[in-house]
């Protein structure tokens, strides 16, 4: 019995001593983060565009898609553009929205993205340069996760948790970019 009691006793002071950790580590931590990436796509920039600026181009190509082909899916505003809207409802990818804020017809189309249940917002653009006979996509994400010192582990870890699903995304937009 004495033997339960000093485990229960160490047991409570490591779980104090992990959560002193994370909230004191994650008040050293910059709540910033800017995640990046990019892919040669085969296909003229105006092409590629027209994946992005309608956000009902982001279904053929998004890996957040992918992973939850149930995921459900609400419209608003123009078509294709500045103001135009998509919200989701998934199990798996959570919940959310993204606004495309503003647009550079063949060069550039930027949006603000809302995770539910988090207290950020996000911001972020692609890019579409021509290169060679193709284009380069560049897409960026910067974000702030506010004060709460355990969100800004997820900005110290955006990269590693982020860039695999920018590196997917990009890939796939690459192979319906370059369908005839």
């Amino acid at each position: 019995m004495n033997l339960l009691k000093r485990l229960g006793k160490w047991t409570a002071v490591i779980v104090v001593l992990v959560a002193i950790g994370l909230v004191g580590g994650g008040m050293m931590l910059s709540p910033a983060f800017t995640v990046t990436r990019s892919v040669l796509v085969n296909a003229p920039p105006e092409k590629v565009y027209a994946f992005v600026a309608d956000p009902r181009g982001w279904k053929q190509w998004s890996v957040w898609n992918q992973r939850d082909p149930a995921m459900a899916i609400t419209y608003s505003g123009p078509a294709s553009g500045a103001g135009a809207a998509w919200a989701w409802q998934s199990r798996g990818e959570g919940d959310g929205k993204m606004t495309i804020t503003s647009v550079e017809p063949g060069r550039r189309v930027a949006f603000d993205l809302e995770i539910a249940g988090v207290d950020a917002r996000s911001r972020g653009e692609l890019r579409f340069t021509p290169e060679g006979d193709g284009t380069r996509v560049s897409w960026t994400m910067d974000g702030n996760m506010g004060g709460n010192p355990l969100y800004h582990w997820f900005a110290y870890f955006a990269e590693q948790l982020m860039g695999p699903d920018f590196e997917g995304g990009l890939a796939n937009l690459k192979t319906v970019a370059e369908k005839d």
